[in-house]
């Protein structure tokens, strides 16, 4: 009986660190380096005219990101023409373990038609680490997914 206790103990040690090995790590690299990484594959032309990165901070951020919460940095990658629903939030999380409720809210308050006119075909919002992002566009809002998810 002994032996099986510490056997037991053993597997639940091995599971625990096996289990924090596999937590989301932080995402590296600035905000902007980033942003980069999630339009690679989509050619110049597919792209949305104008695309821009917009730094947020405290008076525009909730416009963006349809919450509001701690952050270390936050950039919003927006077409400069309004009539175009594309818009690729990042934000810096000051506490990684807030990542998952900011999901949450950004997911129930996200207004896929704030261009007034049109609609994202798509809205996905997803957390790595620190980073949270909110991607709300049509034909290019999948690639974003993938490239996010392979971050």
């Amino acid at each position: 009986m002994k032996k099986f206790k510490k056997f037991f103990i053993l597997i639940i040690i091995a599971i625990s660190f096996f289990m924090t090995g596999c937590a989301s790590k932080n995402v590296e690299g600035s905000l902007t380096d980033i942003m980069e990484k999630l339009y690679q594959g989509i050619a110049e032309d597919e792209k949305p005219m104008m695309l821009s990165n917009i730094e947020l901070n405290s008076e525009n951020f909730a416009s963006y990101a349809f919450t509001e919460v701690e952050y270390k940095e936050a950039i919003a990658s927006e077409s400069m023409t309004g009539s175009i629903p594309h818009s690729v939030v990042l934000i810096r999380l000051e506490d990684a373990s807030l990542a998952k409720q900011v999901v949450e809210d950004i997911e129930k308050n996200a207004n896929p038609r704030k261009w007034i006119c049109v609609e994202a075909e798509n809205t996905y919002v997803m957390s790595k680490g620190d980073l949270v992002v909110l991607i709300m566009s049509n034909e290019l809002a999948p690639k974003i997914k993938e490239n996010f998810e392979n971050l």
